[in-house]
């Protein structure tokens, strides 16, 4: 052990455990609301993200009172304890929520840097402790005594600080160029609205066409046999699947599959969830991907047409989107010289879209080379103030 770090167990760094994860509204004598409190559950935590923010629900402030005896505060760390198993979040914010299902909370002790315990508890070390105290075989889960036996290697409480505040650092860069790509996303959307949708009458030089009129449209294949978490010089492809957590990243690999600009959509379980791809990629199972014939339709305004339509699947145990029934969706195509002004005009707000996804990507490479490098000590931090 690296000398004046010591070993300690989560009961020993944290003091409190909010846990509510039998709670429902029903069993509480209500029900969901409209608006009011939001509710989080374990879908909605992906490792310092909040994800799928459409399924959110809401409970009035009756309701919140009711269920919520023990509030979250402002540096609380949410834990999700199945179905996805492991997930961690820094709650950042003096928002009240309500935690639902599948997932609790906890509240470090004064003797422990918040932001540190936090970051170690993403760390693959701390992962594999709660990998190694799991149980379930078809749906992965861990109990609360349990984790508050996994151990956590700390130094002195100034050098958590100093490590968890470059991490910190890092991760603040990334949520904000997140917030930035979300606004630029919106001013697209408003200019495609407004040109596209919102009172205009289809003039007679406009055509309805089908999906299948204006692009390649095809189901994700078969997973690749070389695959990798992380991209790597061999393994630089990513591979995406269904799934709106980063977008349904799967992995990497050493080929890709598409390379044009072009749109892919959730088709099974979550349906309608839509991405534009600029970059080479595979696709894989439960993914429908549309390339545009250039000569007809854009990218980016094929993109937006299906970010603005109700997108459903056929069946009833689990819904699904099937090409042959995809391909008969309707879709206005404007003028070729309408076409190419509305992608001009949209055209920087992508590309610094993509910027910004690329410098998170790096940011992210870095966060990921430094972190278990600075959670095992290996890195000295005593000399550098932020």
């Amino acid at each position: 052990m690296i000398a004046g770090w010591k070993e300690y167990t989560v009961a020993d760094v944290i003091s409190t455990v909010i846990d509510y994860r039998g709670k429902t509204p029903k069993k509480l004598g209500g029900d969901w609301s409209d608006s009011g409190y939001r509710a989080l559950s374990a879908k909605n935590i992906k490792m310092g993200k909040i994800v799928q923010l459409d399924s959110i629900r809401y409970v009035s402030e009756e309701m919140y009172r009711c269920w919520m005896k023990e509030e979250v505060q402002k540096g609380d760390i949410l834990i999700t304890s199945e179905a996805p198993f492991g997930q961690i979040y820094y709650w950042d914010s003096d928002e009240k929520i309500v935690l639902s299902q599948r997932l609790f909370a906890v509240r470090v002790n004064e003797s422990f840097y918040p932001k540190y315990i936090y970051f170690y508890m993403t760390s693959s070390f701390f992962q594999a402790e709660l990998d190694g105290r799991a149980t379930g075989t078809t749906v992965v889960g861990l109990r609360q005594p349990e984790l508050l036996k996994c151990k956590i290697f700390a130094p002195e409480y100034q050098e958590q600080k100093r490590i968890a505040d470059i991490l910190w650092c890092l991760e603040q860069k990334v949520n904000n160029n997140e917030a930035i790509n979300e606004n630029l996303l919106q001013q697209a959307q408003a200019i495609f609205k407004d040109r596209f949708l919102i009172n205009v009458d289809m003039p007679d030089n406009w055509k309805c066409m089908t999906l299948g009129d204006v692009s390649e449209m095809s189901a994700g294949g078969d997973k690749p046999k070389i695959i990798s978490n992380q991209k790597t010089e061999e393994c630089q492809y990513p591979i995406y699947a269904n799934g709106i957590s980063d977008e349904g990243l799967y992995g990497f690999t050493t080929h890709y599959k598409i390379s044009a600009e072009s749109v892919t959509v959730s088709a099974r379980g979550t349906i309608g969830f839509v991405c534009l791809r600029h970059l080479p990629y595979t696709p894989i199972v439960r993914l429908v991907t549309l390339v545009p014939h250039q000569s007809i339709i854009s990218a980016q305004y094929l993109f937006l047409w299906l970010k603005s339509i109700p997108i459903h699947g056929t069946g009833t145990t689990q819904q699904q989107l099937t090409v042959p029934d995809f391909r008969k969706t309707e879709i206005i195509i404007p003028t070729k010289a309408e076409m190419i002004a509305f992608t001009e005009t949209v055209a920087p707000l992508f590309q610094q879209m993509w910027s910004n996804q690329d410098e998170n990507a790096k940011l992210a490479e870095l966060r990921n080379a430094l972190l278990p490098r600075l959670m095992s000590g290996e890195l000295d931090v005593s000399d550098i103030d932020i």
